[in-house]
């Protein structure tokens, strides 16, 4: 093996131990995500006319992060480890074997903001518009709490930046956490939050996020190792991809929505 590749550093799982008490660093990362979403959301809920408060938008994002926590978990066990719940549906509720999805956690959030925006008497739009932009944050650190723990790895590649994992065997592989860090989480945040600055039709940011986090959740894993169990269906698309498929095309036809048949609001 070529000394050109990198080795993972090895960066201790548990940020903070005391006795029987453990904080770790994936843990951590979620807490990091909804903080910085609070403060960019209380931010924008100041400017003048922005229609939201404070208040309001406490309530948003303690609803939002049940929703990624609870989707998260339901996704993960029904589209990653279907046959595991059937033959143990306690299987659910083992949350300290690990195991989250993305998608999952996706229709946590939207279930959240339709019941929301009933609750307060707003469009789903209004309040999908309003939170899109605050997700991409969470979604950065959250793979950065992923390459900490070394888990979700890439496939084996030569490349001069590729990893030796220590649970990824002798071989050096694409650090796609750190690909998604960049891609799905830093660079979405700035497109989203520069398109939010003017005036769009309801629709679009909630769109522009779908079609974003999608197409380049796509890409990522032609460089992600996939699941072991599933491996890839047909022999070249993974689960992840099918699942962001309906993101994208979705992702197209709500800005198409948008900007045929919605006049133009204040910015999200």
């Amino acid at each position: 093996m070529s000394q050109g590749y990198l080795t993972f550093p090895n960066i201790d799982p548990i940020l903070i131990e005391i006795g029987p008490l453990a904080i770790r660093w994936y843990g951590m990362m979620y807490l990091l995500g909804f903080a910085f979403a609070m403060w960019l959301a209380n931010r924008r809920a100041d400017k003048p006319g922005s229609g939201w408060t404070r208040d309001q938008v406490s309530d948003l994002l303690f609803a939002g992060f049940l929703g990624v926590v609870l989707g998260g978990r339901v996704g993960y066990v029904l589209f990653y480890n279907f046959d595991l719940f059937v033959s143990n549906p306690l299987y659910l509720f083992q949350v300290w074997t690990g195991g989250m999805s993305f998608h999952g956690g996706l229709l946590g959030v939207i279930t959240a903001m339709f019941w929301y925006a009933r609750k307060h008497n707003r469009t789903f739009f209004n309040v999908a518009d309003f939170v899109a932009p605050l997700v991409p944050f969470g979604l950065a650190v959250g793979r950065l709490g992923n390459f900490i723990n070394g888990e979700l790895w890439g496939r084996v590649s030569d490349v001069p930046w590729a990893m030796v994992f220590p649970t990824g065997g002798p071989l050096p592989r694409h650090p796609s956490q750190l690909y998604q860090f960049f891609f799905e989480g830093f660079l979405l945040l700035i497109i989203l939050n520069i398109f939010i600055r003017k005036p769009r039709p309801a629709g679009a940011a909630s769109g522009l996020f779908l079609f974003g986090y999608g197409s380049f959740r796509f890409i990522a894993e032609y460089f992600r190792e996939p699941d072991a169990h599933l491996g890839l269906f047909a022999g070249w698309i993974s689960m992840g991809q099918i699942l962001s498929l309906p993101m994208v095309f979705g992702g197209i036809l709500m800005m198409i929505w948008a900007y045929k048949y919605q006049p133009k609001g204040k910015a999200a």
